[in-house]
């Protein structure tokens, strides 16, 4: 008896593999997103729109004074003021400092990436870059160690190298909650997905006496 022979359809149906979950997640690459930088908007608007405002009034100056116009009481001043004041003087040290660390500040906004609260994750696909709030990362990491048995009460304390975790136990040993919250809490922060993971510091103490 011929078997009938599967249709082009059929053939070109996919199959699937049984032995792979449909649900797994895709494997996490080496590869870490990177810091995520910050667009500085509002420095970025204020330093433009003063040297907007101030190239504007210099060259309306400029044009009056070729116009045969006379120049503003404003240059007039300064131009006098910075030839007959000394390199020396108050003002003058004053000014070049407040100068100085108006650019040094810009240099360090230009230089630096910003956007301490956003942890960068490892990146699932190479085109993919992906990022967790500190906040979030700590509340996963507060209700993982509330979950620990003898837990009464968690904070959690996040900062990009580290993660500072305090607990009050009000039964059990020390001890042995603190070992379990290290057991959990290593493996909540492998879980995060982080290009960095933080080192953690678990505390343990009983709750205080109410008076």
């Amino acid at each position: 008896m011929n078997e009938p022979r599967p249709s082009e359809d059929t053939r070109r149906m996919p199959v699937l593999d049984l032995g792979k979950s449909p649900d797994a997640s895709p494997p996490l690459l080496d590869r870490g997103s990177g810091r995520f930088w910050s667009p500085r908007r509002v420095p970025a608007g204020v330093v433009a729109l003063l040297l907007l405002a101030g190239a504007g009034v210099l060259l309306y100056d400029v044009v009056a004074v070729r116009a045969h116009r006379p120049a503003m009481q404003w240059r007039r001043a300064l131009a006098r003021q910075l030839a007959e004041r000394p390199l020396d003087d108050v003002w003058v040290l004053a000014g070049a400092g407040v100068a100085a660390v108006l650019g040094l500040w810009l240099i360090v906004l230009a230089v630096t990436p910003g956007l301490r609260a956003l942890l960068p994750m490892r990146r699932p696909h190479p085109d993919v870059r992906a990022g967790l709030r500190r906040e979030a990362a700590a509340l996963v990491l507060r209700d993982r160690a509330l979950e620990v048995s003898g837990v009464r009460e968690a904070r959690v304390r996040m900062r990009r190298r580290r993660a500072r975790v305090r607990a009050l136990a009000h039964f059990r040993d020390l001890d042995e909650v603190r070992a379990d919250l290290d057991d959990v809490l290593t493996d909540a922060v492998r879980g995060l997905g982080l290009s960095r993971p933080p080192a953690l510091s678990v505390s343990v103490r009983r709750p205080g006496r109410k008076r």
